[in-house]
């Protein structure tokens, strides 16, 4: 339903080794359990700032996070099952339930549905109809368009950032704020995070994702000087949004001059993966995005100012 998910779909090595399976496991993978706990942090991360200046719900916070949870997973159950043929042809992920055949389809396809409607659900009577509404979105987008696009056209990287940044906007609208440039600039900032992101973890696996089906961005480009290219301008694209704060005046002077020069450093080491092509430029470029998010996050929680 999200950026965990699409990098569940890109980079994560779900092998459980030499651990014995069993359903509870074959459940945890189902789910992207572990991954989706980036889905709870961005989530809480919107509710947080969102409740500054007001008082803060704690239940509301817990109910919140239990409905996107539970979505979150369904969404992950309906994803491996469209793309078991693909799942079953790459090494990373032929050992997930349902290409190893240690699952029935149809007890997948049930969680799927159950989690997703018990998820929707909650948020619409615990929490509010617009959390909700963008949860259905979410899943919608990831599972119907996101998903069978990326057998389709390389834009589907573009589509799968969409419910991949709407998680912090649950989170926002969760706590009782309305939709306002503070929202929607943190839907951008998840947004564009991902593009470089997801390009570099496309170029580092691109050979297994060609012969999978996949259709990447990445896909052909040996010299890795189309992905360099393409992950700095998304990450120039990210300093210059992060100056909107500035202007609309909801983030002080530590947000203003530290997260575009997070951004810059990531459009540095993009375009010193684009001059040499390099395994290890790549996966420095992939580290600096990983360390991005959190820093990001921190930094816009000591520099967000409150607005009642």
């Amino acid at each position: 339903m999200d950026a965990a998910n699409q990098t569940g779909d890109h980079a994560e090595a779900e092998s459980s080794g030499s651990k014995p399976h069993n359903f509870r496991r074959d459940l945890v993978v189902l789910m992207k359990v572990r991954l989706n706990i980036f889905v709870l942090i961005t989530t809480f991360f919107g509710f947080i700032l969102a409740s500054r200046g007001m008082s803060f719900d704690w239940m509301k916070l817990l109910h919140t996070l239990l409905g996107t949870a539970a979505a979150a997973f369904g969404s992950a159950a309906f994803n491996q099952l469209m793309e078991v043929d693909l799942d079953a042809r790459m090494k990373r992920t032929a050992d997930r339930p349902l290409p190893a055949r240690r699952m029935d389809p149809l007890a997948a396809f049930g969680v799927g549905w159950i989690l997703s409607a018990i998820g929707i659900i909650h948020l619409a009577v615990k929490v509010g109809h617009l959390a909700a509404y963008f949860t259905a979105a979410t899943i919608a987008i990831y599972v119907f368009v996101y998903t069978p696009l990326k057998r389709i056209h390389s834009s589907n990287t573009l589509v799968g950032a969409i419910p991949g940044a709407i998680p912090p906007l649950i989170g926002w609208v969760g706590a009782g704020r309305g939709l306002g440039w503070e929202a929607w600039f943190l839907f951008g900032v998840l947004f564009l995070w991902q593009l470089p992101h997801f390009i570099a973890i496309n170029w580092l696996h691109r050979a297994e994702y060609e012969a999978a089906g996949y259709k990447m961005w990445s896909n052909g480009d040996l010299t890795g000087k189309k992905s360099g290219l393409l992950s700095a301008m998304f990450a120039i694209a990210l300093a210059a949004f992060s100056v909107i704060p500035a202007f609309v005046g909801f983030a002080n002077i530590l947000w203003t001059v530290g997260g575009p020069l997070m951004a810059l450093i990531m459009a540095a080491l993009a375009f010193g993966f684009a001059n040499d092509g390099q395994r290890s430029s790549a996966r420095r470029l992939f580290f600096s995005t990983l360390l991005y998010l959190p820093l990001a996050l921190t930094l816009l929680a000591l520099a967000w100012k409150t607005r009642a």
